[in-house]
């Protein structure tokens, strides 16, 4: 964790959570990243007490979070409650909503009912969701202060416009799609003044789709608004329901769509549906355009395959919209740009397939032993010192444990230089493993060597696998602790489970 002005971050978090639980936490622990530039971490007390802790570092943003939240809990919205903050030192402190995203419940959903396109499961819950959603548009809209909103306080034409420039400059050019820039330029200022017809006087969400809605004890609950301001009441619905990832079927989308409206209606009587659906329908488009700039960006020059995944069912997306009569204005170089993406095979195939068998090999080491010999055969991949970090091994308490253990986990996690350390080499490993990825190349090697190849090296290169893992999900990771046997004979085992325990537990079950 960083400093502040002389003060730790964790011992800020601390106070925070002293301030909620009246003691100090057992254990703070990073979460992965969210995808933006904050840092999140959890907190768990003695008495199993958890919140999250945030460091946003732009103040800006934690202040629009922080104004909605105040905003939303006022009216009964689902959203988590603030339980502290240092607004100087730009961290707060949030209600733990726990590990479930819609996402993650939809894909276990989908594991338990391989047989159905969308399982039945998840139909309620996406039925409350959208039920759910007016208010935050609509009674949310009329709760929340906009002075605060970032970085505009409407979705207006120069929103727009930067989303339309989003995608041509990191999809279009990056997949190499051909276009007229004059004859599309014109076709986004039509466009983004076809969009601004609907109304647009309501609590835009910005980023409503499956990652950032949270299921606890089944109940859907909302977070990552910080980017919402005014705007049209399309745009959200749009992102939930064309989301990517969630995969929702058409005949169900129509469904639900029309359950939105239903729900829309006892809180803005009068909509006229058929309108409606017609700016709908262009606010789909905006989205999936929004989308696939981020697609692109993350994966063609970030070189982060994974993110390209998504591309084929946003093609998808946009070959039905273009069957079933585009919208009504004319753009005719837009349209002719949306043809050729759906006519590109390399575009429709879900990526990445390039490289049949990524293997990643992740090891620690001592240094007193030497450099580890090459398992990959071709003589290259990363080796990281991690000498220059304070050492457990030097306290008698962690002596005889190594970086597996839960004590030297958080004793490690707890210093600035560690994460400032984690930060460099996920930065160098995402990038070469997605370069790897792209060009079909069959292994790499990371190593990571302290001085007892114990517990720095060994936090490091268990902590990479799990990364890789998450991050990586085509890769294959083999971990490796060459100094293993060398490490104490004595070190404390977890307890092994009785007899009767074992008979409760079905086979395989996570423990």
């Amino acid at each position: 964790m960083a400093y502040t002005q002389g003060i730790s971050v964790q011992q800020i978090f601390r106070r925070l959570f002293r301030q909620k639980f009246g003691k100090n936490p057992v254990s703070i622990l990073p979460l992965d990243g969210d995808g933006s530039q904050r840092q999140m971490y959890r907190m768990v007390g003695d008495a199993m007490e958890t919140a999250i802790g945030v460091v946003g570092p732009d103040r800006e943003e934690n202040r629009a979070f922080l104004s909605y939240t105040e905003a939303f809990r006022s009216i009964a919205l689902p959203v988590p409650e603030i339980y502290g903050v240092d607004e100087k030192a730009g961290l707060y402190v949030e209600e733990d909503l726990g590990e479930t995203t819609l996402f993650d419940g939809l894909s276990l959903a989908r594991k338990a009912d391989g047989a159905s396109p969308f399982p039945a499961a998840m139909v309620p819950v996406y039925r409350r969701i959208l039920e759910l959603l007016p208010r935050f548009q609509v009674e949310g809209g009329k709760a929340v202060d906009y002075s605060v909103a970032y970085p505009r306080a409407a979705f207006d034409r120069q929103s727009i416009l930067w989303d339309l420039n989003y995608f041509k400059y990191h999809f279009l050019k990056l997949a190499h799609v051909p276009f007229n820039e004059a004859r599309l330029e014109k076709d986004f200022r039509r466009f983004a003044t076809f969009l601004l017809g609907a109304d647009t006087r309501h609590f835009l969400y910005r980023d409503f789709q499956s990652r950032n809605i949270m299921l606890r004890d089944g109940e859907p609950w909302f977070i990552d608004y910080q980017g919402g301001r005014r705007g049209a009441l399309q745009y959200d619905v749009a992102s939930l329901l064309i989301d990517p990832k969630a995969g929702v079927p058409e005949e169900l989308r129509e469904e639900l769509l029309e359950h939105y409206l239903d729900a829309l209606d006892r809180h803005l009587p009068n909509v006229d549906r058929a309108r409606f659906r017609q700016h709908f329908r262009g606010y789909v488009l905006v989205r999936i355009m929004q989308a696939m700039g981020a697609y692109g960006y993350r994966g063609f020059y970030e070189r982060k395959p994974r993110f390209l995944q998504s591309v084929p069912q946003a093609i998808r997306n946009i070959e039905r919209i273009l069957e079933t009569g585009f919208i009504p204005v004319e753009l005719p170089e837009l349209r002719a740009v949306f043809e050729r993406i759906c006519a590109s095979g390399s575009l429709r195939r879900s990526q990445p397939k390039a490289a049949p068998g990524l293997t990643v090999n992740v090891g620690s080491f001592s240094y007193k032993g030497g450099y580890p010999d090459d398992s990959g055969g071709h003589g290259g991949g990363f080796v990281f010192d991690c000498r220059a970090i304070h050492n457990p091994g030097r306290y008698s308490e962690y002596s005889p444990l190594c970086g597996c253990d839960e004590p030297v986990i958080e004793f490690l996690a707890s210093m600035p230089e560690v994460e400032e350390f984690w930060e460099h080499v996920c930065g160098l490993i995402d990038n070469s493993v997605g370069v790897y990825l792209l060009r079909g190349f069959t292994s790499l090697s990371v190593w990571f060597g302290c001085t007892g190849g114990q517990h720095r090296s060994v936090y490091f290169a268990n902590r990479l696998a799990e990364h890789l893992k998450k991050n990586f999900p085509s890769v294959n990771v083999a971990v490796h602790h060459r100094e293993e046997g060398n490490w104490p004979a004595n070190r404390p085992q977890p307890e092994a489970e009785s007899e009767a325990e074992a008979e409760t537990q079905p086979a395989g079950a996570a423990r």
